[in-house]
């Protein structure tokens, strides 16, 4: 019961129930809505706070969400960057795949960058990470062997942490650092744990067995045979249906008075109007 008030808080809202309105079908935002703009170092300022941004929008203003505990970051409708909200002031908070782009061009820069330790504190640099980086390094030397790292950070963009972790982790078992290599078998492990392989069929019959034996059908025959060759012959079919069987089936060239031929040109001198305007 509050101090001056002869009646409790839940006793009022039951009274002044029926008096209220009905919530709203759509939903509505509680957030503050807010427009930083990318600083140079890929960050931005929320109230006196830190966050990071990837680093294609340098220079830029993008849309910030700002919750109770977490900052949503949106470049026109698309989220770009998920924070926790940061309550102390002055405190930062950096994501290392928004820094990619930027190691990329200076490789220099990854060994110290605060992006990597937070990454380690994280637990999103692994172990796998690690030993691909020093067999890199060790290959290719500093610049080459971290852009080959990145090259593979890069990778967590299109397929699951488990499967590049299980695809770096392989590569170097086989003695490369080359980042294709490790792609490729990521993709392998990808798809091992999307298609999983099918249980053991040891109950299963042999393929040897009755119900597994295909039939086999026998097609009818298109065309007849010759009956003294075997050979299909398209062009004697109609005559070699009723050809008696003790007769030679006559051949194409000793058949040929058999074909058809125009009417025998006229015999003269010549023909046609002037020869027989010669003949005259």
């Amino acid at each position: 019961m509050l101090r001056g008030k002869l009646t409790t808080g839940g006793f009022n809202f039951h009274i002044e129930q029926d008096e209220l309105a009905p919530l709203p079908a759509e939903e509505f935002e509680c957030g503050i809505t807010l427009t930083p703009k990318v600083e140079r170092t890929s960050r931005i300022t929320v109230r006196q706070c830190y966050y990071s941004v990837p680093a294609r929008f340098i220079g830029q203003r993008v849309r910030a969400l700002l919750w109770g505990n977490e900052l949503l970051v949106f470049n026109k409708r698309e989220l770009v960057a998920r924070h926790p909200r940061l309550t102390r002031r002055g405190a930062y908070r950096d994501v290392f795949d928004h820094y990619l782009e930027i190691l990329l061009v200076k490789p220099g820069a990854m060994r110290g960058s605060t992006a990597l330790a937070a990454a380690r504190a994280e637990g999103t640099f692994t172990a796998a990470h690690k030993a691909f980086w020093a067999a890199a390094l060790k290959t290719h030397g500093d610049a080459a062997g971290t852009r080959a790292l990145i090259e593979v950070l890069l990778m967590h963009r299109r397929l699951p942490t488990e499967a590049i972790q299980a695809g770096v982790a392989a590569a170097v078992k086989a003695g490369s650092t080359s980042p294709d290599v490790g792609a490729v078998e990521a993709r392998k492990a990808e798809a091992a744990a999307r298609d999983p392989d099918p249980e053991d069929d040891k109950d299963d019959p042999p393929p040897w067995a009755e119900e597994n034996v295909a039939r086999v059908l026998s097609l009818p025959q298109r065309r007849p045979l010759c009956p003294r060759t075997g050979v299909h012959r398209r062009r004697w079919t109609a005559m070699t249906s009723c050809w008696p069987a003790n007769r030679e089936v006559p051949h194409d060239r000793q058949h040929r008075p058999l074909r058809r031929r125009g009417p025998a040109a006229p015999q003269g001198r010549g023909c046609g109007r002037r020869g027989r305007d010669r003949d005259r």
